[in-house]
């Protein structure tokens, strides 16, 4: 028996860890975008002084996360039907073709407004993708972590995430160290979007050797067919509102701490690009680190309580902190008060996941724990850059951290209302 135990305990560990890797490429694809927008923008928008350039980019950065949406119906529905595994290489191959076709994009000064229109493309294919791969790979993990420490290993989802997100800003820090600027503004901007095409068709053949998830294949086995969308509307509206919810602070949380963070120490605060990189990578690293021990922890205290600690918290520290930051000074002053503000935003994206995941049955999962969230993440986690610099560009940069307490508060009464989905959990495979 000890024997079996070992032998389940590898399959899962390396169940979730060819998930996790693959999870990582998917988002280092999509944040690269993010990273080198304040190199690309004059690229394929001249026009106009810097928070210009940027807010035309941040548009697209946008209408990316506004695609994600439909990708997430169209393949949480596929997930469901087909396979985790299968929506899982499906999404990367699309990430792919979206990175790609960014490297190759030709610059507005050789095709004119074409390129901002070949980058609009590309990054709807890439929405299309990152929408699916979220339903997927949130209900891979939590249905292959087990029951008594689901928390801890669905984590790592966040962990990936953000380490994608490490990676391309690390990229970015050996072009700057490496390349001369005017390089870099030329065409080094390009490296890591062919970088992660190459990464991304390493990670297709990894995913299609994965083994399936349990939970599905019990579904699959007893005749249960997958739901339909009118299925998670009609049947299950307090979840996919709650998921809503939860997602609105949540995302735009993590946006403002994680991408916006770049753009806001350079544009207001005053620190030059490359400590602003800097200051993003530590925070990062110190940001991936917290999720495990606050996943491995809400498997003590519950999900639910974790929700309410963390979005209060969050709530609480976003004044002091964005203006704190905004008035410069030195890089461990920038770094403590960043460092202080995802610690509680941890609290949320640990078991992000798992919390979506538990709320619904395996017939319609990969559906439910995508569609809600992708339409949220939309609204308030595509656009947190946006309303930034609009707010800023109209001379009330403070009226965005007075949103961002209100919607943090949104989902802090989401979290009160809801039930600890650590005790009811769906997911009844351990």
């Amino acid at each position: 028996m000890a024997d079996q135990a070992n032998f389940s305990t590898m399959r899962r560990l390396r169940a979730i860890l060819g998930g996790a890797a693959g999870n990582l490429v998917e988002w280092y694809d999509w944040y690269a975008y993010a990273a080198f927008t304040i190199y690309f923008a004059p690229a394929f928008f001249p026009k106009g002084d810097q928070t210009a350039q940027l807010l035309q980019a941040a548009a697209i950065f946008a209408v990316g996360f506004a695609a994600r949406p439909v990708g997430a119906w169209i393949m949480g529905i596929y997930a469901d039907r087909a396979g985790r595994r299968a929506a899982l290489s499906l999404s990367v191959g699309m990430m792919c073709a979206g990175s790609l076709m960014i490297a190759l994009t030709p610059s507005y000064a050789s095709i004119g407004p074409a390129a901002g229109v070949m980058l609009l493309v590309a990054r709807i294919v890439q929405g299309l993708s990152v929408g699916g791969e979220y339903g997927a790979s949130a209900s891979y993990m939590s249905e292959m972590a087990g029951a008594k420490w689901r928390g801890f290993w669905s984590s790592f989802q966040y962990v990936t995430l953000v380490g994608g997100q490490l990676v391309a800003l690390a990229v970015l820090i050996i072009l700057q160290r490496t390349l001369p600027a005017a390089a870099l503004d030329a065409w080094g901007w390009r490296v890591p979007f062919v970088i992660g095409a190459g990464l991304a068709i390493v990670v297709f053949w990894i995913r299609r050797n994965l083994e399936e998830s349990h939970s599905f294949v019990a579904a699959e086995r007893s005749g249960r067919r997958a739901g339909t969308t009118m299925t998670l509307l009609r049947d299950y509206p307090r979840e996919v509102l709650t998921i809503i919810g939860l997602t609105a602070g949540g995302s735009l949380g993590f946006y403002i701490y994680t991408t916006y963070l770049q753009k806001f120490l350079t544009n207001t605060a005053g620190y030059t690009k490359v400590q602003a990189s800097e200051i993003n990578a530590v925070v990062l690293v110190a940001f991936m680190l917290f999720q495990p021990l606050m996943g491995w922890l809400s498997d003590f205290i519950g999900r639910r309580n974790m929700l309410i600690l963390s979005f209060g918290g969050s709530a609480l520290v976003l004044w002091p902190v964005m203006t704190g930051i905004a008035v410069g000074g030195s890089v461990a002053h920038a770094l403590v008060l960043a460092i202080g503000a995802v610690a509680l935003q941890a609290g949320y994206t640990s078991i992000s996941a798992v919390v979506k995941a538990e709320l619904f049955p395996t017939t319609v999962r990969a559906l439910g724990v995508a569609f809600p969230y992708a339409i949220a993440n939309a609204l308030f986690g595509g656009t947190a850059e946006y309303v930034a610099l609009w707010f800023k560009s109209a001379g009330n940069e403070q009226g965005f951290y007075v949103y961002g307490i209100a919607i943090l508060l949104i989902s802090f009464v989401c979290a009160l209302l809801m039930r600890d989905t650590k005790r009811h959990s769906r997911i009844v495979e351990d």
